[in-house]
């Protein structure tokens, strides 16, 4: 009978020693199946890991307050090529017309807009406009950066120019849409003679909204980090989340609109937290599809990782001397240098441990990554002569990688006990057989 510890052994455990090299060989049925959960597994760890939850509270308020910025801005586009009637027609099908508000929005955008075209200096309306806006997709930005572990974000000139070709192509998509909803209908309507496809109506918009959401959030989760993403990791999550996404939308239009028939005097007023409800699940449905993104591409980057974490020193050492020596090999038999990648699968190696400890042995001076035209991605070659290397060499560089000597409130006697080990070392090449004594015999140095 499995225990609770058999399960927790494989979840922590077991399920992570299997390499995606080594599943390769096995059923599709098996494959997918060990891929999935891992996913899952990754999902479920990176909403509590990276607080998914206030982070789209966070982006629930900052939203809150920007949206009239943004439907400014939107709408300030939109009159310039003549169609802001288009947009607020969507606003009147959307949840938002059924909360009566679309007017109330309306005009408070409208005044907006005065306010920002004459502000008290010439110019200051509209850059405070710009600032509001961009702030909240900044936020945004920050919170995907944040699930993919991404350090840096784009430039400010980047960001601004991304941010204001989203505000572009937003209207360009309402009309867009507006468009293929009336050919459809059009479509429908000249064939509706013959009896034909007008029962479908109905169900092609439909289906022609769910397609349009999945392109927006397939678009948010391949542009938005500030890292490459896999259109395969980016399209899987944009499917599921998208679909999730409208039928929250859906659920909250009947709501509004049953409490709108049931209440005379809050029926309106109401319809104000739900909406508050809507956008915190909708930023958390978002962020969720983000974290799946991420679990899809990196997979592979969680092998082994508590075995990682629990790794002696000599192993470790023991795989960085094993990788320099394949790469060495290569460089000597004149053939294209090794990918992090391929060094991995070929050794049924976790991909993270590998590109480490490459990344280490770069630091120390024995690599260099060079770019070859065969190669997506960066390979690496020894950095010296293969012939001057030697496994003395490559140890202690690496144990003299880092800072040393830096407190400043060492003892003298600390400091002078530095001194006799590091004499010993130099004068022997290993101190395996010097007592911790000897090293207690120094000059200066209490006995």
């Amino acid at each position: 009978m499995i225990s609770w510890q058999d399960i927790k052994q494989f979840i922590e455990y077991d399920l992570w020693r299997r390499t995606s090299s080594e599943l390769q060989q096995s059923r599709r049925t098996k494959r997918v199946g060990f891929g999935v959960l891992k996913t899952i597994i990754l999902v479920i760890r990176g909403f509590n890991s990276k607080q998914l939850n206030m982070t789209a509270n966070a982006l629930t308020y900052s939203l809150a307050f920007a949206i009239v910025p943004i439907l400014a801005m939107i709408l300030a586009v939109a009159k310039g090529f003549g169609f802001s009637e288009m947009i607020e027609n969507q606003l009147q099908q959307s949840m938002l017309g059924e909360t009566n508000l679309v007017p109330t929005v309306m005009e408070i955008v409208d005044r907006y807009l005065e306010t920002a075209q004459g502000g008290a200096f010439i110019g200051i309306g509209l850059l405070i406009l710009i600032w509001a806006v961009y702030s909240f997709f900044r936020n945004v930005e920050q919170a995907f950066n944040s699930i993919w572990d991404v350090k840096k974000s784009r430039s400010v000139v980047r960001q601004l120019t991304t941010y204001i070709a989203v505000l572009f192509l937003v209207p360009v998509l309402v009309v867009t849409t507006s468009g293929m909803s009336i050919f459809v209908h059009s479509t429908v309507e000249s064939l509706s003679a013959f009896k034909v496809l007008d029962e479908y109506h109905s169900t092609m918009v439909r289906i022609l909204q769910f397609l349009i959401v999945w392109v927006i959030f397939l678009w948010m989760y391949m542009a938005i980090p500030n890292t490459k993403v896999h259109f395969r990791s980016a399209i899987y999550p944009a499917i599921i989340m998208g679909t999730l996404f409208q039928l929250l939308q859906m659920l909250s239009m009947y709501v509004i609109m049953f409490l709108s028939r049931t209440s005379i005097v809050y029926g309106a007023f109401a319809a104000i937290p739900i909406i508050m409800i809507w956008l915190q699940w909708a930023c958390l449905l978002i962020l969720i599809g983000a974290d799946l993104s991420f679990a899809i591409q990196n997979n592979e980057q969680f092998e082994y990782e508590l075995d990682v974490l629990s790794m002696s020193r000599r192993y470790k050492d023991f795989l960085t001397l094993y990788l320099l020596h394949r790469i060495i090999y290569r460089f000597e038999h004149d053939e294209i240098p090794y990918m992090a990648v391929e060094l991995a699968h070929e050794n049924n190696l976790p991909i993270r441990l590998v590109s480490q400890l490459l990344n280490r042995l770069v630091d120390v001076g024995l690599l260099r990554t060079v770019y070859v035209e065969q190669k997506e991605e960066k390979t690496y070659q020894p950095a010296l002569d293969t012939h001057q290397i030697t496994v003395g060499m490559c140890i202690e560089r690496i144990d003299k990688q880092g800072t040393e000597e830096f407190l400043r409130g060492a003892s003298t006697e600390m400091q002078a006990f530095w001194k006799r080990y590091m004499q010993l070392k130099d004068e022997h090449n290993t101190l395996k057989h010097i007592r911790i004594d000897e090293l207690m015999m120094g000059e200066g140095v209490k006995e």
